[in-house]
């Protein structure tokens, strides 16, 4: 699939930015994964898509290795201030909607894709890790910060804003293609 073509995708999806994702430019850093291990949103341990469910550091670099590139997508609005939760939980609803509905437009082309998103998976109210399996693994989808990658560096390196102003909130995923 060509980025002309994960372009008009990611538009029609609903994202409002988007750029071409070089898979060269991603360093998994140990630094990102201490910071999940501290357990901030509750989440490290209990779900497939998280740390240490995703696999180590090495697990996600093997994982990585097939797609030579991808799409970077965002999702912005606007924010009152640095306290306004309703509206960042909105654009973050709005975000995780545009991603399900890339992700399933990928997955019925039968495009070979990695999908990293914001945040953890929420396909399911309650995670089988780590007792069963995985209910859907086609669908789950573990984040760019669970894979160790620091968001703003990854947008940086491929030429992506990460920042829009203090009234502004964008959540950033990928997904990976294989050629």
């Amino acid at each position: 699939m060509t980025y002309q073509e994960l372009s008009a995708l990611a538009q029609a999806s609903g994202f409002t930015a988007w750029a071409a994702l070089d898979t060269a430019t991603i360093e998994l850093k140990p630094q990102v994964r201490d910071m999940c291990a501290a357990n901030a949103c509750g989440q490290y341990g209990k779900r497939w898509s998280c740390p240490p469910g995703c696999g180590t550091l090495d697990d996600c670099a093997q994982r990585l290795r097939p797609f030579p590139g991808g799409i970077l997508v965002q999702t912005r609005g606007e924010i009152e201030d640095g306290f306004d939760f309703e509206a960042m939980m909105e654009i973050e609803q709005e975000h995780k909607e545009h991603f399900s509905e890339m992700h399933d437009a990928l997955l019925e082309k039968g495009i070979k894709t990695l999908a990293l998103g914001a945040g953890c998976c929420t396909l399911c109210p309650k995670c089988t890790y780590p007792d069963e399996p995985c209910r859907f693994p086609e669908k789950a989808v573990a984040s760019m910060e669970a894979f160790g990658m620091v968001v703003l560096e990854v947008c940086k390196a491929n030429g992506l804003q990460y920042y829009y102003g203090a009234d502004s909130m964008a959540y950033t995923s990928c997904f990976l293609i294989s050629e």
